[in-house]
Parts: C-alpha cells; sequence; structure tokens
C-alpha cells in the first residue's frame, strides 16, 4: 500500500502542478496583451483566472476517483498519502500552494470539515522564508564605479543622480517590452525628478549613495486593466525606499510611465481589496511576498497573496491567523455597528479587523440566497475600481459558544437559523462572507456632524459622489445608494459593500419621472405610472439621500449630475459603444503632465483623496 500512497500524493501534486502552469501562462497571455494594446482580453484573463483554481480541484478530484477510488481509501491510508505528499514537496518551488491545493482536494473527498481534520495541512509543513527562484525574484542594479573614485567623488550630487537615471533606464529598458517608448530620457528624468522632490528631507537621501546603494525590480511586470506596473525598492546605507512605476500606452501604441510613487500608503492602495487582482508571473510566489512586504509592512500576507490572484492561498493564511487572534484575545463576537441590513447579519469580534456576514433565512427584500451569492461572486470577478470590497467566502466556520455574546446567538437564531449548527463548544456557521471592517457611511456622516467637523462632512460627501461615478466608470449600478451601504476605510476613501441590489449600468433603464397630468396624480401616495423592474429615476435619489440640509447643499456643489438623467444616459452610451473608462488607483494630481496630442486611451479618474 506504501506504493500507492506516494502514487496518489503525486497525482494530487500533478493537478496542481498543472494549475500553476497555467496560473503562469496567464501572466505570459497578460504581457502579450499588454503589448498589443488588448486590455479587454487582460480584463477576461482577470476574470477567467478566478475559476482556475475550482476546474484544477475538479479534475484532481475525477482522476483520483477514477483510478484510485478514493472516496474508499481508509483514515491510515490517507495519513501516508499525506506524508508522503510532504517529502514529494521537497525543492518544490511552491510548496506552500501545493499545501492548500492538498487541503482542497482531501476535504472534497473526505467530506471533513477543515476545522477538525487531521489529514490536511491545519499547519504550513515547509517553510519559505529563504526560498527564492533562479534566478533571483528580483533584478539588483549597482551604482557603476570608476577604478580609483574615492567615496567623496562617489558621493557628488551630479555624479550621484547621473549614476542613479542609468539604473533607472536600465531598469525600465530591461522588462523586453515589444512596444516602443514614447519618451524613455523624459520619463526617467521625471522619475527621478520625483524621487528628489518626495525624499527631500530623510535622514540619507538615496542621492547621497552609501557604498550599499542599489536597486531592487522585480522582475515581472504587474498587470491589471490597462496598466502595467513596476514595483521596486531603493536600498542606501540600511534604508528601503519603496517605489511603483505605473507604465500606460497612448494612442499610438508607444508606453510612457504615467507617475511614480513612492510613499508605502500610496503602494498599499495598489493593493487594495477594493480593486481587481494583479496578473503577475511567479515561479516562487513566497519570495514575492516577502519583497513586497518590505514595502508594505502593514500589509498581511494573507491580502498579498489574495491581490497576486492566490486567492484560495490568502484564505488559508487569513484563516491561520483568525485562530492565532482567537488564541490571543479574549472579546466576544458581538453584533457590527450599525443599522441591521434586510438580508445579511453582520457581526465582528472588536479586536480583530473584520466583520462576518451570514444570509438572513427572514429577508426583508424579496430576493434568493442564491441571487446574493452570485452578486457576491460577480464583485469577486469584476474590476471594483477601489469602490467595492472584496471578500472571502467560507464554508463551516467554527466559532467558540462562550465568546458569541448572548445578543449576537439571539439574532443569529431568529434571522439565520439553517446557517447554524450549534454544538456543545462551538458554534458553527455553514456559510458566510469575511471583508475587512469599515465605519459605515452614515456613522461617520454623524460624528462628523455632531463634532462640527466641517472639513469631514465635505471629505465624505465628496468620496460619497465619487465612489458611485467609480463604480458607474466599471458599469456598475449600485442600486441600493444609502449611505448605510457605504463604508470609509482608514485611508478615508469611501467604499460600496452592499452587493444585493448591484445591476450593470447596461441593464438599467434610467428616466425622467412623468409630468402628473391630474390633482389625483400629484398628490398620489404610490406611482401612478407604470415602472419597470430595472427602472430607475435619478430625480428620486434626493429625497432619499438629501434630507439634511447641509449634505444637500454640499452634494449639490460637487456631483448634482448624479440627479440628472442624462448623465446616467451618456455614461451608457459610452459603455455600450466599447469605451471602458480605466480608474486609477492614484490620485489625477499625481500623474506627470500630458500634451494633448500624446493623450492616452485611458480616461483620467479625479476621485482619490
Amino acid at each position: 500500500m506504501k506504493g500507492r500512497s506516494l502514487e496518489i500524493a503525486t497525482a494530487i501534486l500533478d493537478g496542481f502542478d498543472r494549475h500553476y502552469g497555467l496560473f503562469r501562462n496567464a501572466a505570459w497571455l497578460a504581457k502579450q496583451c499588454f503589448e498589443s494594446g488588448n486590455f479587454n482580453r487582460i480584463r477576461q484573463l482577470q476574470r477567467e483566472r478566478i475559476d482556475f483554481y475550482g476546474l484544477r480541484v475538479q479534475e484532481a478530484l475525477d482522476r483520483l476517483q477514477h483510478e484510485f477510488q478514493a472516496g474508499e481509501l481508509s483514515d491510515t491510508v490517507w495519513q501516508r498519502i499525506k506524508r508522503d505528499y510532504v517529502g514529494l514537496l521537497d525543492g518544490h518551488r511552491q510548496p506552500e500552494l501545493a499545501e492548500t491545493f492538498f487541503n482542497s482536494v482531501v476535504c472534497r473527498i473526505l467530506h471533513r470539515n477543515y476545522f477538525n481534520n487531521d489529514f490536511i495541512f491545519l499547519r504550513p509543513a515547509v517553510a519559505t522564508e529563504y526560498l527564492d527562484s533562479d534566478p533571483p525574484c528580483y533584478r539588483v542594479y549597482y551604482p557603476s564605479i570608476e577604478q580609483g573614485e574615492t567615496q567623496a567623488e562617489i558621493n557628488r550630487a551630479s555624479v550621484a543622480l547621473n549614476r542613479l537615471t542609468a539604473l533607472v533606464r536600465d531598469a525600465l529598458v530591461d522588462f523586453g517590452l515589444a512596444c516602443p517608448w514614447e519618451d524613455v530620457e523624459r520619463d526617467v528624468e521625471r522619475v527621478i525628478g520625483a524621487a528628489r522632490s518626495h525624499w527631500r528631507g530623510t535622514r540619507r537621501l538615496p542621492f547621497d549613495p552609501h557604498p550599499d546603494c542599489q536597486i531592487h525590480v522585480l522582475r515581472s511586470l504587474f498587470f491589471r486593466n490597462k496598466g502595467a506596473y513596476v514595483i521596486g525598492r531603493l536600498v542606501n546605507d540600511g534604508d528601503i525606499f519603496p517605489f511603483a512605476l505605473p507604465i500606460l500606452q497612448n494612442r499610438r501604441g508607444q508606453i510612457f510611465i504615467d507617475t511614480a510613487l513612492f510613499d508605502s500608503d500610496q503602494i498599499e492602495l495598489l493593493f487594495s481589496f477594493a480593486r481587481a487582482y494583479f496578473i503577475v508571473d511567479m515561479e516562487v510566489p513566497s519570495a514575492w511576498v516577502q519583497f513586497l512586504r518590505t514595502l508594505i509592512p502593514n500589509k498581511p500576507k494573507s491580502e498579498l497573496y489574495t491581490m497576486l490572484g492566490l486567492q484560495k492561498q490568502g484564505k488559508t493564511l487569513f484563516y491561520r491567523d483568525y485562530l492565532h487572534h482567537l488564541r490571543h484575545s479574549t472579546d466576544a463576537f458581538v453584533k457590527a455597528p450599525g443599522i441591521e441590513g434586510l438580508v445579511m447579519a453582520v457581526f465582528t469580534l472588536p479586536s480583530f479587523p473584520y466583520v462576518f456576514k451570514v444570509i438572513k433565512d427572514k429577508r426583508g427584500k424579496d430576493t434568493s440566497a442564491e441571487h446574493i451569492r452570485n452578486r457576491y461572486q460577480l464583485v469577486k470577478t469584476h474590476d471594483r475600481v477601489g469602490r467595492m470590497a472584496d471578500t472571502w467566502e467560507y464554508s463551516d466556520v467554527p466559532f467558540p459558544r462562550d465568546r458569541v455574546s448572548p445578543e449576537l446567538m439571539a439574532q443569529l437564531r431568529a434571522v439565520a437559523p439553517s446557517a447554524l449548527d450549534e454544538r456543545e463548544d462551538v458554534l458553527v456557521v455553514r456559510h458566510l462572507y469575511i471583508e475587512r471592517r469599515m465605519e459605515p457611511l452614515n456613522l461617520y456622516l454623524q460624528k462628523a456632524k455632531a463634532s462640527g467637523a466641517e472639513g469631514q462632512l465635505d471629505h465624505a460627501v465628496r468620496e460619497y459622489g465619487n465612489a458611485i461615478k467609480d463604480l458607474v466608470s466599471a458599469n456598475i449600478f449600485p442600486g441600493d445608494m444609502l449611505y448605510k451601504n457605504f463604508g470609509v476605510t482608514r485611508q478615508g476613501r469611501v467604499v460600496f459593500y452592499d452587493y444585493d441590489e448591484i445591476l450593470y449600468l447596461t441593464d438599467c433603464h434610467f428616466r425622467r419621472l412623468p409630468e402628473p397630468q391630474t390633482p389625483e396624480q400629484e398628490m398620489a401616495a404610490e406611482p401612478w405610472y407604470a415602472v419597470g423592474p430595472n427602472d430607475v429615476f435619478p430625480e428620486e435619489f434626493g429625497r432619499f439621500l438629501l434630507g439634511d440640509r447641509g449634505l444637500r447643499s454640499r452634494f449639490m456643489s460637487e456631483h448634482a449630475d448624479l440627479l440628472d438623467v442624462t448623465y446616467w444616459q451618456s455614461k451608457q452610451a459610452r459603455i455600450r459603444s466599447g469605451v471602458l473608462e480605466d480608474v486609477f488607483p492614484y490620485p489625477e494630481s499625481a500623474r506627470f503632465p500630458r500634451a494633448p496630442a500624446s493623450a492616452c486611451v485611458i480616461v483620467a479618474n479625479n476621485s482619490n483623496p
């Protein structure tokens, strides 16, 4: 039986290797699409790749059942299979991903709850801290030193600047993109200028190079929508200076650097859960994650893996972090603050920055649980443009009974009993979504108004309208636009998170309110005119959103067009004509100047705070 357990372990690993080969191939295709300007195909690849994992797991399951009758194997055999699988991972370049793939396959075969399963990898068996590819995941560029030069000569600002300029140029050209540069010398000069401006006043400027001065650039570009991002860091005297350089394409097929980002918070926004996943070629993903952690140390590994397109690994790491936090905390799970939703019961652990969302059995809207799940899946596969929160979806999640507050337990029993499996010491929730906790916009506005924080009110209303407009640019109509359905992130961005009523903008029918013809029609409490299922009347938005006079004046000064039916119809027309407006993950003010004649095909966005 020993040989048979090894055969099964090998078959599972073969399934994973096939998956990861296709995953990397998507990055190769994305590079080709970027070079040819086929940005719609990149968006399609982003969507298709999300399904890769589940398809390969099913293929592995089918093979195991067909060749080995895997469902009939004993627990002892499965323990041997796991040991043999660990042996196969010696020297493997993606061992952590392969372990997670094993977990997915085994849980499907054994029908075991993963939180109570001795046959899977609850903890990693293979360390990845010092794992890297050959060649390494990043290129290294050193300033050249002429023979006989003194340190004082090397440190001369003009010499240092010239050498750094040459390094940046080499780093850009080494990606070997097939499309020509619009003006690479100009772009390099702009990057250096932006760097000098940003780093002025730091303890040691990169333009005063130390003997350890070097530039590290990750070997693959990060593709998303119409952009390709160079991600790297400058090391000088032990300090790390992160940078990200978005490359875009103009109407003539020439490429250019759109901006230079040097702030960790700005770079972190590139990897926000409210954006589409990157497509990037990684032989050793753990090395890439380690590198990114040096640039954005506050970003958990789980979120970095997810934003690199490895959602299942992100889920695995998140769950481990969750269990670790449970062991080292004592607070209770409670109802989340804010107005209770009609379709979701939402709760949180105050010491843990996430919320848990359960679909109610008794919903205040005429919608099915399947419809709600479909909406959440739509959001996952769609370009979220920084305005829709991504979620992790889990099944059979245990919560310690003694950590669930009585109020929360009563609520869950009342509104979602079918989702609960109550056991002696744990409450198992059969299906839920987990997302980053944000402050509900309605509470944010209340606090700002109560404290007289006029600047916060201005910012929140501006961001609220910009969030809606960004969603519109992505062909999304949010449906229910009440403030309670939006949240405010720690960076002050407004993000939408209530998905049960979202529609494609092009599926909506935007109408003007008909003029009443009789006094009876004018005084009618209910619409006297026919209303179709996807009919939308923008004039009515103000009735539900702008009851507060102060908020109304702010909204009308910034976003009065949202109450005009022609705004929505014109956006529909552009999308239907094939224009897909891109929303930049950085402020419009950060972009380098563009001459009108060299305008890019991307439509700018002014929505970032």
